[in-house]
């Protein structure tokens, strides 16, 4: 089985209107939410073997925060397609995956990952900032992804739903 953690970007900072979307930085609480996402990743032993991140400031800072504090040793991969992305973006560029990778984070922008967790799990969830989704995937290939995907047979498994207020507050979970 593979798994995929899909992690939409930690909060953004609206305070210079000058700045395009794709350079918006992250802001106070997305600066705390990103590290915390990634600490409570390795406390769960769910550290990623590759990231993909969209290339837009608030993401591509939410991916590196996320990997230093998970204990991740490798390269945050920039993927530029993944801003303003369809699902079908993110699910064609898993399907290219080595499978020598088992678990996959994304990192990018609503409604789209939204999006991504109904296709591949057909369970809708709402995630703010930050937030992440475990889910596994009934599948030993990654290219098999593409296939399943536009079956419309994928049945992929929404294990763990993560959003950063609920941890902070009370430790819950959802689950779908």
């Amino acid at each position: 089985m593979k798994t995929v953690l899909i992690l939409r970007h930690a909060k953004s900072s609206w305070n210079d209107p000058l700045l395009s979307d794709h350079d918006r930085p992250l802001n106070k609480r997305g600066k705390r939410d990103a590290p915390y996402i990634g600490e409570f990743l390795k406390h769960q032993q769910l550290v990623p073997d590759l990231i993909l991140s969209s290339t837009a400031k608030r993401a591509r800072k939410t991916a590196q925060a996320v990997a230093k504090a998970s204990g991740y040793d490798g390269e945050v991969e920039m993927i530029t397609s993944f801003y303003h992305a369809e699902p079908e973006t993110y699910i064609s560029r898993l399907a290219d995956l080595p499978d020598t990778y088992q678990r996959v984070m994304v990192v990018g922008h609503n409604p789209t990952l939204e999006m991504l967790v109904t296709q591949l799990t057909n369970c809708f969830e709402t995630m703010p900032t930050a937030a992440v989704a475990y889910v596994q995937l009934p599948i030993e290939n990654w290219r098999k992804l593409a296939d399943s995907t536009a079956a419309g047979s994928m049945q992929g498994q929404l294990l763990q739903l993560w959003r950063p207020k609920e941890l902070v507050l009370d430790q819950s979970t959802s689950l779908c």
